[in-house]
């Protein structure tokens, strides 16, 4: 069956079964639903005349003479052999391939595939894939482009996705059942993985992402409804009624809350006196105030006798957060105990924290997954608050809330999420929205400029480090990379300090740092030590320098919209008038117009409305780890329509057949309850 060990598939075998194994694929249906990344069209053999720019081409050339073998240095030699079609020549380059020297042979005619440069007019491909042209190769075919790991080869998963179709085709069975695939017009489950693998044409292709969506989707959202009521109709133990020091809190606020954040606290005051536990999403934009709503629930617990604790999903956010408790406590004059907990809290503290946690000598924790780890014990927790939550996923914020009498939940995101989306990914919490940003607050101004301009760019820098202001400078990459052209956090580092800005104090973090490096060089920053800091996305969230006015991101093509208005969100948190600059290295119309968006707008939710529309939700599924790979979300789901229709139908079928009951619904209840088998779902 699908549920078979890997290893013994045809061709696999122990050693290669531990390398798939790195790929999360254990079974023959692992395999089977481990999709392709991308394609590559090998339909159609060009001829060398008409390539008039470099890229990925299929061609068909004779070799004119015999290949010249060079040594170049100890450990690396060099094939070059000239090639031939009708319309001119190529030559094509091999290192370290030794054994086609006696291969390429004067006069035979190759299939070649690969990346062409085209340099003073000739043309030359390195490495390419070849094969004689009598063989039945890849030549007129789509074939799959698989994500690889370490001693894996693309044709060596090609070859085993194969076997295992041609072993158990007939054995795969339709999770969806018959009506919707009928009514919606979708292929069998065997059709649809045998073309996401191996598409003959776009129509058949087209329509089995249609149905692999329809599936991936429906099963995640009844899960995650079923979640939603099994949450709605839990009776909670847990009444928060008196509130006393959540509001002496807002009347000791220096300045007054939104009403949006009020709007938010009142929904929140009704989940915790009501007899349900509060299972609620915070969304609100960078700077819209989520922290003092946060804030203000926890004195509510605490007002109440309870202890309350709040998650982050780093060092850095948790302590920062810790400073506003501190600060929100300060204010109201409330004398209470909080502490911070995280994986670089020395031994002896750390003991003394979980001593006092658990005797209720704690009323308020904020920490990081060391919150989550068996040794801590809470005496009476009564709120569980989750900041960024799509960096932990349900079944860690479940281990968090399972440490208390089932405790109410609140969860808060500054990653701006369409409704429509938010509701698929979020589907088993109440959603508010702080969609207001408090008065005051300065508009970012945005400029987008090509590489040519970054001259420019680092006068202007100069321009605010030398007023007293700090910038940032992103890069996408730690390290320099031979495959991707893009720039990288280390090299830019080394380069800007010994040349443009060496006269400055400079600093560089980036996510393969420890935390105790990271956290000394943000620390650095805040007091003013570093003036520029290179950095790699790891500053995205909870990185919060009042001072710093000017934020440059280099190859922001690379990046999704909501992720540089993230970063974007690092500066304008001051009283300095604050700008982003977008570094966009694409000459495409799509990178230029989503660029624009940036530009003509600090709306958060507006910006992820646009992102959807251009990029389709792939990239937003990411943020939920709910055992759906990256891959089949980014490949398979991108359709909006799709998701319209698969909240329809599971809205519809909670309503009528909330069990799942008869023979039609067994193989999607089976599949529902393998997905969330480490969380509670009862079917009724």
């Amino acid at each position: 069956m699908l549920d078979s060990n890997i290893q013994y598939l045809k061709g696999v075998g122990p050693s290669r079964a531990l390398k798939l194994q790195k790929l999360d694929i254990y079974t023959i249906g692992d395999l089977l639903n481990y999709f392709p990344v991308k394609y590559e069209d090998r339909r159609r053999v060009k001829k060398i005349n008409e390539i008039s720019e470099p890229g990925k081409y299929l061609l068909k050339v004779k070799i004119v003479e015999k290949p010249k073998h060079t040594k170049l240095k100890k450990k690396m030699t060099m094939i070059k052999a000239i090639c031939k079609d009708d319309t001119g020549f190529i030559a094509l380059t091999f290192f370290n391939n030794d054994f086609l020297l006696d291969k390429l042979i004067p006069g035979e005619w190759f299939y070649v595939f690969g990346n062409v440069k085209i340099a003073f007019g000739k043309f030359e491909t390195a490495n390419p894939e070849i094969e004689r042209a009598d063989k039945d190769w890849k030549a007129g075919r789509i074939l799959p482009v698989y994500g690889l790991t370490y001693g894996l080869t693309n044709n060596e998963i090609t070859k085993l996705v194969k076997t295992a179709l041609e072993t158990y085709y007939d054995r795969i069975q339709n999770i969806l059942p018959e009506e919707i695939i009928r009514e919606h017009g979708l292929t069998s489950r065997r059709e649809a993985i045998r073309n996401l693998h191996f598409p003959s044409d776009s129509r058949k292709y087209s329509l089995a992402k249609k149905t692999m969506a329809f599936e991936k989707l429906l099963i995640m959202q009844l899960g995650l409804f079923n979640i939603k009521n099994n949450f709605s109709n839990e009776i909670s133990h847990i009444k928060i009624k008196k509130r006393d020091l959540a509001e002496r809190l807002l009347t000791s606020l220096p300045y007054k809350l939104t009403s949006a954040q009020l709007r938010v606290i009142e929904e929140i005051k009704e989940d915790l006196k009501g007899n349900k536990i509060m299972n609620r999403l915070v969304q609100g934009d960078v700077g819209s105030g989520k922290t003092v709503v946060a804030v203000y629930a926890m004195l509510a617990a605490v007002s109440s006798g309870y202890q309350a604790s709040m998650m982050a999903p780093t060092e850095i956010l948790a302590l920062q957060h810790y400073e506003t408790v501190k600060e929100c406590l300060n204010l109201a004059g409330i004398d209470i105990k909080a502490e911070v907990l995280t994986g670089s809290t020395k031994a002896k503290e750390k003991e003394e924290i979980l001593t006092k946690l658990k005797a209720g000598e704690i009323d308020i924790i904020v920490g990081t997954h060391a919150l989550i780890e068996e040794k801590v014990e809470f005496k009476n927790i009564g709120l569980v608050v989750t900041d960024e939550q799509h960096r932990f996923g349900v079944r860690q914020r479940a281990r968090l809330s399972n440490k208390g009498k089932a405790p109410h939940i609140m969860v808060m995101t500054a990653t701006p999420i369409p409704r429509t989306l938010a509701l698929m990914i979020y589907g088993d919490l109440d959603i508010s929205l702080i969609d207001e940003m408090p008065p005051g607050r300065q508009r970012v101004i945005t400029y987008v400029i090509t590489e040519k301009e970054k001259i420019k760019a680092y006068d202007f820098i100069k321009e605010h480090l030398n007023k007293g202001r700090q910038a940032y400078i992103i890069a996408p990459l730690v390290e320099e990379s031979e495959n991707l052209d893009l720039n990288s956090a280390v090299e830019i580092y080394k380069e800007l300090k010994s040349s443009y800005f060496s006269g400055y104090k400079l600093g560089l973090l980036h996510g393969k740092m420890t935390n105790i490096e990271k956290e000394e060089v943000i620390n650095k920053f805040y007091e003013g030590k570093i003036s520029l800091l290179i950095s790699t996305t790891v500053v995205e969230v909870g990185v919060n320098v009042p001072n710093a006015a000017v934020m440059m991101i280099l190859n922001a093509e690379r990046f999704g919209l909501a992720q540089l208005h993230q970063l974007r969100g690092r500066v304008g948190r001051g009283s300095h008038q604050s700008y982003c600059i977008l570094v966009n290295e694409s000459k495409s119309k799509k990178s230029r117009d989503r660029m624009n968006i940036l530009k003509r707008t600090n709306n958060g939710f507006i910006i992820a409305e646009e992102d959807l529309k251009i990029r389709g939700p792939g990239d937003f599924f990411g943020v939920r780890q709910h055992g759906l790979s990256k891959f089949e979300i980014q490949n398979i789901v991108n359709n909006v329509e799709t998701l319209h229709q698969v909240q329809l139908i599971s809205k519809k079928i909670m309503t009528e057949n909330p069990g799942l009951t008869g023979p039609d619904y067994c193989n999607l209840k089976g599949e529902i309850m393998n997905l969330f088998k480490d969380e509670t779902i009862i079917f009724n």
